[in-house]
């Protein structure tokens, strides 16, 4: 494997590390596309043509990667050197920029939206899984470098304008920034920072426990999040420094240069967005048939690109008929040739759609691989119809990398309390039931569960005699049945409340795993924010993390630090 100069104090730590994998099927909310995806890719070829059995088989397709690309390297290069110098990126990043020129250099791409801070853990893993393909791919002889979409087209800054740790108090505590002059639907990436954000940083710190790394930490933020960038500038920025020494190339899609080098598959999304909306509406009923749902609804009126009018909104297209398209919320109206020509001229008054998306990012990189979530991963059986409609191979999309990061706190409130992760996924009432049986109270728990039973013979013994005598009396008897056994639930619940609260210590044990480890119900990758870990751990968390990447592992993995 490739060295990556991991700190060794990373090194040190990961030695003793234990990590449990957890099959996703195990997890609640997983859909059945994605379950089916990541259990045996090859075999829905139907829906993803590049399927995968293994990551080890990449290589068989960098050849044709190699042949069917078409971007000039050195204009691309050229934008990225700027776009990453900018962003404050180390030699590391300019030497997979120079490398990416090579012709015979691919890309391993990931992207995230344009997150506070940069968004949920998950961005994290999605990074570092691409960062170990790129790896794989040297060791195996092939030019390769790691590349992050900065996704700061999207326009749902709502989505994306928070932070969430868990505080000295142990909840969820959720940090926001939105600027005094930030515009309805404009693009994300172009949200100016002003000086509240500093107030923003200051909150998110005083929530985290004071630290040898909380001023390191600090600092890291307030130098991406600087008064006078955009909240796109700020998000590459600290990816950049975040991946510094794995020389992640930081892409930013809204740069002018960037949007001229698409432009002619704009143009052609453009001539064949017809196609695309019918291809695409096919496939989603081939996929209903197949017992699965269509991940993304596409009207008839689906237009596969965004327009971005004068004060900065990102709007979308609304197809009228075979020739006319309009714009949503101002009426102006177009031709597709009106459009085709903007495309050419003005290529940076566009932005693609969640289906286009990845056919343009393969367009501009020669992309060996992409690595993406549950959610892409199920979008992806809808839009490989795209890159078909439009003449484009297909990219393999790999799952990234699924982590649980349990401290030592966590790992021994868990012991104490009786409870394993998994148990997390049962929800509050049935843990809070759970540890007041087998560990606070379990002579009144078993009582409950006496009266409950008991209660329950004796009711149906007496349903059963009424019955026979008036079917109206068995009936109005079932109404007051139910409300007899709603209270005896209800007073069992509010005793497992009282109990657990005046047992402090197990009480906010059992706040601190919920809050740290499946916070709000959610997995932890889903809702915490990187800062959280680097205020305990220094950057070298990273390297924690990057150590325990397994690429044969599909599995959601449990670390115990």
């Amino acid at each position: 494997m490739v060295n990556q100069e991991i700190d060794p104090r990373a090194a040190a730590h990961n030695a003793g590390m234990r990590i449990e994998s957890l099959p996703f099927a195990e997890i609640p909310g997983q859909t059945k596309l994605f379950l089916d995806y990541i259990a045996d890719p090859p075999a829905l070829k139907n829906f993803y043509p590049s399927a995968l059995a293994s990551h080890t088989e990449i290589p068989l397709l960098i050849p044709e990667v190699r042949r069917r690309y078409q971007v000039d390297r050195d204009a691309l290069c050229d934008i990225l050197a700027e776009q990453n110098q900018r962003f404050g990126c180390g030699k590391k990043t300019l030497d997979s920029i120079e490398l990416l020129r090579s012709q015979t250099t691919v890309a391993v791409l990931t992207g995230q939206q344009a997150g506070l801070f940069s968004g949920p853990l998950y961005t994290v893993y999605k990074a570092l899984s691409a960062v170990k393909m790129a790896a794989c791919l040297k060791a195996r002889g092939s030019g390769a470098v790691s590349v992050f979409w900065a996704a700061t087209e999207d326009h749902d800054f709502a989505e994306v304008s928070h932070a969430k740790i868990v505080s000295r108090e142990v909840e969820v505590a959720k940090v926001t920034y939105r600027p005094a002059a930030y515009v309805e639907k404009s693009a994300v990436g172009s949200v100016p920072i002003d000086d509240s954000v500093r107030r923003a940083v200051s909150k998110l710190m005083a929530n985290l426990p004071a630290t040898e790394f909380s001023v390191q930490t600090q600092e890291l933020l307030e130098s991406a999040y600087v008064p006078g960038g955009t909240f796109g500038s700020s998000f590459a920025a600290l990816i950049s420094r975040l991946f510094a020494r794995y020389g992640v190339v930081v892409v930013d899609p809204m740069d002018a240069g960037l949007k001229r080098l698409a432009s002619p598959i704009y143009q052609a999304a453009i001539e064949r967005s017809s196609e695309i909306v019918s291809a695409i509406r096919e496939r989603s009923d081939e996929l209903k048939d197949a017992g699965y749902h269509a991940q993304v609804t596409v009207g008839e009126d689906y237009f596969p690109l965004f327009w971005h009018d004068d004060e900065g909104r990102r709007l979308s297209l609304k197809t009228i008929d075979d020739d006319h398209v309009r714009v949503a919320d101002t009426g102006e109206k177009f031709t597709l040739d009106d459009l085709k020509k903007a495309a050419e001229s003005q290529p940076e008054r566009f932005s693609p759609g969640v289906m286009l998306r990845p056919v343009v990012q393969d367009y501009l990189f020669p992309t060996a691989c992409y690595f993406g979530g549950g959610a892409e991963i199920a979008y992806f059986a809808q839009n490989s119809e795209v890159y078909r409609v439009l003449g484009r191979p297909v990219t393999p999309i790999l799952h990234r990398q699924s982590f649980t990061v349990i401290e030592t706190r966590s790992a021994k409130a868990l012991n104490n309390l009786g409870l394993t992760f998994a148990d997390l996924f049962r929800g509050s009432d049935t843990l809070r039931a759970s540890v007041v049986k087998h560990i606070i109270d379990p002579q009144t728990a078993s009582l409950f569960a006496d009266v409950e039973e008991n209660v329950n013979t004796e009711l149906h013994r007496l349903d059963q005699a009424l019955s026979a005598i008036d079917p109206t009396l068995a009936a109005g008897f079932a109404k007051r049945c139910r409300k007899m056994l709603y209270h005896i639930s209800a007073t069992k619940i509010r005793f497992e409340n009282v109990r657990l609260r005046k047992e402090e210590t197990l009480e906010r044990q059992l706040r601190s795993v919920s809050s740290n480890l499946l916070p709000h119900g959610q997995l932890q990758e889903r809702t915490l924010n990187v800062s959280q870990f680097l205020d305990r751990y220094g950057m070298y968390f990273i390297d924690l993390i990057y150590q325990r990447i397994d690429l044969d592992d599909r599995s959601h993995r449990v670390i115990y630090l």
